[in-house]
């Protein structure tokens, strides 16, 4: 103690302020993480036992038809992104077609009686042939684009980041039917249904437009920027925005039903909302920036439960009730895994590590999840829904790889489309050999160009 007091007098009065000042320093510092480290206490996950819970009756068995149709993102206005198809199960044989495009295709096409329509990131409307993957025609509708089309009454219905607009075509040829400025930009993909078209707005208002004029119907304004899609059930829409609001909306009226919000990764801060929702079971399902999925009762707004990934979750969810699997959730995140959560609980049924950030949407078809992941040597995989088990791999995705029209898988990879069939027993030998040499040759140039066109989308990510 002698030698600090003798120290401390041989200091000159600069240094004994320097050193007074820099103790004070740390103490503040100290006392300002504490506070800070409260604050920003994570909220615990909620599990509502008491929470609405409607299971879905068993479809009625009627012949599986040749072809289906899914005709916006999500298949249904749901956005379950769940379809039925008995024939369409791995293994596959080698691609029946492959598009390059040449441009970043960050969200899948719809397919509509064996036309694929899909816009690439300069805003450039194309129609393909289902079966052999030949352009029918495309048309340019602005700069820049990250939305899908929807498909209602012969028309193909979209929205545009630059410029801010809306927008109706004939889908036969492309024709411009309408077009409606919009107060910011757009990459939400649209739901069609008794003639209004909805979706939302980066200013963060939604729209409701008339089918066939593109005039206004109803407006609502929210707290933050709408960037994923709507989805539709039983007259409600439900919607979240960047606010980290989750709001209900009545379809005809535009009346808010309710509105709440997320937990937030702190004390009093929401989690953004960059997932379009699916409802399914009386839910409302999605993602949130805070890390954590959501189900909230569809009717009331009441939180059912929320589940903690290990970082944020752009991606939409899908959600199925199949023949061999529970009702399920299936959602990917930035942590790189794929979870299968249950449907009712939120509790995990399994997950798997994909390699790379999940930021597009999965997909189930019969009995297989598909979802994608973005980085080097990742790609779309495929898992059993029932127990999680991988039964498919390629090197083509990055965002929202797979649709299906009961006959082929449509897999989307960074600027490239290919068509896949079931394997036949027949499909054998130097043929196949072949056909898988071809697939590769074609797929180099688009993982070879993910991250430049990745880049070109000044900044913002790619989700579901």
């Amino acid at each position: 103690m002698t030698r600090a007091l003798d120290i401390w007098r041989d200091w000159t009065l600069r240094r004994r302020i320097a050193f007074v000042g820099g103790v004070g320093i740390v103490l503040l510092a100290g006392a300002a993480l504490a506070v800070y480290l409260i604050a920003i206490k994570r909220p615990a996950d909620v599990v509502n036992p008491e929470a609405t819970f409607i299971p879905e009756p068993p479809p009625k068995e009627k012949p599986e038809p040749k072809t289906e149709n899914w005709p916006l993102y999500g298949y249904d206005n749901a956005r379950t992104r769940y379809m039925r198809a008995k024939g369409v199960n791995p293994p596959f044989a080698p691609s029946v077609w492959s598009f390059q495009a040449g441009k970043l295709l960050e969200f899948s096409p719809i397919v509509v009686n064996d036309v694929l329509y899909f816009m690439d990131k300069d805003a450039r409307m194309y129609a393909m042939s289902a079966g052999n993957g030949k352009v029918r025609w495309k048309r340019r509708m602005g700069s820049l684009n990250a939305s899908a089309p929807a498909f209602a009454g012969g028309r193909l219905f979209g929205v545009n980041l630059e410029p801010g607009q809306a927008f109706a075509l004939r889908a036969r040829d492309g024709k411009v039917l309408w077009t409606r400025d919009l107060p910011g930009r757009s990459e939400s993909s649209p739901v069609v249904r008794r003639g209004r078209v909805v979706f939302g707005v980066e200013n963060g208002d939604i729209f409701a437009l008339d089918a066939k004029t593109g005039n206004v119907r109803w407006q609502v304004s929210t707290a933050g920027e709408v960037k994923g899609g709507l989805a539709l059930d039983s007259g409600t829409l439900y919607a979240g925005n960047y606010a980290g609001e989750v709001l209900a909306i009545g379809l005809k009226s535009g009346s808010v039903k309710w509105r709440t919000g997320t937990q937030g990764s702190s004390f009093g801060r929401t989690g953004r909302i960059y997932s379009t929702p699916a409802v399914a079971f009386g839910r409302v399902y999605l993602g949130s920036v805070d890390g954590r999925v959501y189900s909230f009762e569809a009717d009331s707004g009441e939180l059912a439960w929320s589940q903690s990934t290990e970082d944020w979750v752009y991606a939409a969810p899908a959600v199925a009730d199949t023949p061999n699997s529970p009702p399920t959730v299936y959602i990917g995140s930035v942590d790189q895994h794929l979870y299968a959560l249950d449907a009712r609980t939120g509790s995990v049924r399994w997950r798997q590590r994909i390699g790379g950030p999940v930021l597009g949407a999965a997909s189930v078809i019969n009995e297989t999840v598909y979802a994608a992941g973005i980085g080097p040597n990742v790609g779309t995989y495929g898992y059993r829904v029932r127990t999680g088990k991988k039964v498919f791999e390629h090197e083509l995705g990055e965002y929202n790889p797979v649709i299906s029209d009961g006959r082929r898988l449509y897999l989307t990879g960074t600027s490239a489309l290919r068509a896949f069939e079931r394997r036949k027993k027949r499909d054998r030998g130097p043929e196949r050999r072949q056909a898988r040499k071809r697939d590769a040759g074609q797929g180099g140039g688009a993982q070879g160009n993910r991250g430049r066109e990745r880049r070109g989308r000044n900044g913002n990510a790619g989700r579901g």
